[in-house]
């Protein structure tokens, strides 16, 4: 099957978090507080990909409370946190929504996301992964984590999806 003709059969789309919606640095604050960047790039193409009901999900080895915000400001159902698993939390987002691997695509940028991409349907990585990453995924972005390639994944997505 064509790139195009997956992406035109995609109904979910899960996200590691940081390096993929970030770019992969943090900073804490004075107070200790820790500090992300999200890109609003992203945040808009996530937007639209809901309102063309993709489900979104989200699969963050770190148990931040950023994780939380991001996911509540975007209304993303599915979020798993502290995740050591990624692959055993993708069948979990499968399984609890329905939604079959074969019809979900995963992006992820390090080694941590392997298991998940292997399992998707549709395995991404933005252009600044690992290099173990980008010699195993579907599809590599020309956009780097934290830089619009959120965005870019989901406009290819919503361009397959249209008539």
């Amino acid at each position: 099957m064509s790139d195009s003709k997956l992406l035109a059969s995609i109904d979910a789309l899960v996200m590691d978090v940081d390096g993929v919606l970030t770019d992969g640095t943090f900073s804490w604050s004075a107070a200790g507080d820790e500090i992300k960047s999200f890109c609003f790039e992203d945040v808009m193409g996530l937007s639209r990909a809901r309102q063309a009901g993709l489900t979104l999900g989200l699969i963050s080895g770190e148990d931040s409370p950023l994780v939380d915000r991001f996911a509540s400001k975007l209304a993303i159902p599915f979020v798993a946190k502290g995740c050591k698993d990624k692959g055993a939390a993708l069948r979990y987002f499968a399984d609890s929504t329905g939604i079959p691997l074969g019809r979900t695509a995963f992006i992820g940028d390090d080694v941590n996301d392997l298991a998940a991409l292997a399992l998707a349907g549709f395995s991404v990585a933005p252009a600044n992964a690992q290099p173990q990453v980008l010699c195993s995924v579907t599809l590599v972005l020309s956009r780097s984590g934290g830089h619009g390639a959120v965005r870019e994944l989901a406009e290819l997505i919503l361009a397959a999806r249209s008539p």
